[in-house]
């Protein structure tokens, strides 16, 4: 198996279908919905495109992704793509992301939003700003330059499992990139499109999940610099800034 697409699901029930409509024919072997303990008919929607469908029941961005990495262990694909539910990605970007995974040029490429087209309004002011905040926060303390935490990303498969991913929330994407950082992966950007998503985000949606979503971040950032067991700095072939250049 190249590649596999896993996809977590919050009751996206409205939005799913368009999402697995839209993965480009041919670039995906196998595509993974994660069910995060929806509500509504979430899973019918992945049985009905004909994907893989997995339960798990632990509410958290990062528990859905934990449990579509522990599924392809079994299945070892080259590169795991991870892509949002509700629509707001362009399924159609994911051979920017995936092509230089697959030819060796980068271990982890990251969509960025910021550096790509975006609809008026699908990222709010405090987005923006959280996610200024958070890019500047990690370059500082380990030297990337990465322009966004999007959540639409390819990473190396075998790579990603010697980051020992465990954030189970929000701080799934912060705990990626400043790890791979550390670790030496080869980590680079391709500008990728976004738009309004359908329904209400569960996170920045409101105050409240917005800011404990960014405390979260901010927080994650931290602790894999200073944290209990951090491992050592080790840049990779890319050199002093694996980050720095980007993937088009």
């Amino acid at each position: 198996m190249r590649v596999a697409v896993v996809i977590p699901a919050l009751n996206e029930e409205s939005s799913l279908g368009l999402v697995l409509d839209a993965i480009p024919a041919g670039q995906a072997d196998e595509v993974v919905v994660v069910d995060n303990a929806s509500t509504d008919g979430t899973g019918r929607v992945a049985r009905s495109r004909g994907a893989t469908l997995l339960r798990e029941p632990r509410r958290g961005y990062g528990a859905a992704c934990l449990r579509g990495i522990e599924y392809l262990k079994d299945k070892r694909p080259e590169v795991v793509v991870f892509l949002d539910a509700d629509f707001s990605d362009h399924p159609e970007d994911m051979p920017r992301l995936t092509g230089p995974v697959l030819s060796a040029e980068r271990d982890l490429v990251v969509g960025s939003r910021v550096l790509g087209r975006r609809e008026p309004g699908a990222l709010p002011p405090h987005v923006i700003a959280g996610n200024w905040a958070a890019t500047r926060l990690m370059r500082l303390l380990y030297g990337g330059c990465f322009t966004d935490l999007g959540p639409f990303r390819a990473v190396r498969f075998e790579r990603l499992l010697e980051l020992r991913m465990r954030d189970a929330g929000f701080g799934w994407t912060a705990e990626m990139q400043v790890k791979a950082l550390r670790h030496g992966l080869t980590a680079g950007e391709a500008p990728v499109s976004y738009r309004r998503r359908i329904g209400v985000s569960k996170i920045s949606g409101t105050l409240g999940g917005t800011l404990r979503a960014g405390a979260k971040i901010l927080w994650t950032i931290v602790r894999c610099r200073f944290g209990r067991g951090a491992p050592a700095t080790r840049r990779g072939p890319a050199g002093r800034d694996p980050a720095r250049d980007r993937s088009e």
